[in-house]
């Protein structure tokens, strides 16, 4: 049952929205008018499906009436048969506007900040980590997403310990979010003499980016230490104290970033990649009170949840919290992910959807 009290208020709201964008005194407010114009783009499908739903339900009145008017047999056959259509329309619209009340997430269209690091494994782990990184970059690239580097820790022999970067686009964060866990790859390393398959796994963390505003850190809060940089097996990287380490003290968090040449940009990253886990840590706190009963059924995106397993002799790719597979290796790890992504985007909505009818019931 739709709650048409709240459709109304959201109808009301619509217009009053609309209203404002004739508004002189908000037209001549940049901020304030992209602010409107936000809200009523997100109000506009939802008033339209509500419009078209109770113009159904007048038709399917009219209509009925004339199938119960006992009037010319012919003209009653034909509004019975314009029923049909019509209720199915409204079966339709009716699901339209309960996926439309269910709240997206106000981050998804946030830029995101994604950390690998190698798990169990040795260096084997830290190939795939490498494997991870690439597979991301090629996603984002496909999807029209930019990538930029913010920290890496190599292994030497083209793997990563860890590897932090950027990924910045509209959506990248509803895109990428359910990346977060604890990825596992079975196959055999190019260093296994007999042939044995091997488990290693890496983690990854999503992490939306935050901006100065939402996550202000106190300068005493932090303790930055300033270094050189260096590249894998301690070659020197440039010959300036650029690296920047950050050391958080209230919860112990260390950001190191030496990729950039300039100390000040190296700063700005390390800030970035800071605030992301400041607000990921309140984030896991706020979860953790609202019970376990209560989280999305996809998964809670904790790094010690094992969310995927790569089979390489198989060419298997199982997806453990929504029990998918594909067999279709090469073109995931080429970053053919969206089928994954789908799915778990689609089974995240079912689950809110449902908690959203029972709430209405």
């Amino acid at each position: 049952m739709l709650p048409i009290d709240q459709l109304r208020s959201l109808e009301a709201r619509y217009d009053a929205v609309t209203r404002l964008l004739g508004d002189p005194d908000v037209v001549t407010q940049p901020e304030r008018l992209r602010q409107v114009s936000q809200e009523q783009a997100e109000l506009e499908p939802l008033v339209a499906a509500w419009r078209a739903y109770r113009a159904v339900v007048a038709e399917i009145d009219d209509t009925a009436a004339l199938a119960d008017g006992g009037g010319d047999a012919d003209l009653v056959a034909l509004a019975e048969a314009e029923l049909e259509g019509l209720s199915a329309r409204r079966t339709a619209l009716e699901q339209r506007i309960e996926e439309l009340l269910v709240p997206a997430d106000p981050r998804d269209a946030r830029n995101v900040i994604v950390e690998i690091r190698a798990g169990t494994g040795g260096d084997e782990a830290g190939l795939f980590a490498g494997d991870l990184l690439r597979m991301y970059a090629r996603y984002a690239e496909a999807h029209g997403f930019k990538v930029d580097l913010l920290s890496q820790n190599q292994t030497g022999i083209g793997g990563y310990k860890e590897v932090i970067f950027e990924v910045r686009g509209r959506g990248a964060y509803s895109r990428l979010k359910w990346e977060s866990g604890v990825h596992r790859v079975q196959r055999v390393p190019e260093t296994e003499s007999q042939g044995r398959i091997h488990t290693s796994t890496a983690t990854v963390a999503v992490l939306p980016e935050m901006d100065e505003i939402e996550i202000a850190i106190p300068d005493a809060d932090v303790r930055v230490d300033v270094f050189r940089s260096s590249g894998p097996g301690g070659q020197s990287v440039n010959t300036t104290d650029s690296a920047v380490r950050l050391t958080h003290l209230p919860t112990g968090i260390v950001i190191n970033c030496q990729d950039e040449k300039s100390q000040l940009q190296n700063r700005r990253k390390a800030f970035q990649v800071l605030r992301a886990r400041l607000h990921q840590i309140e984030e896991d706190r706020r979860l953790a009170e609202l019970g376990a009963e209560r989280r999305s059924q996809v998964g809670t995106g904790e790094r010690s949840e094992k969310i995927r397993t790569y089979n390489f002799p198989q060419s298997r790719v199982t997806d453990h919290r929504i029990g998918l597979t594909s067999y279709r290796l090469d073109d995931i790890l080429g970053g053919g992910l969206d089928e994954f992504i789908d799915a778990l985007s689609a089974a995240d909505r079912a689950t809110r959807l449902a908690a959203a009818r029972d709430g209405h019931a």
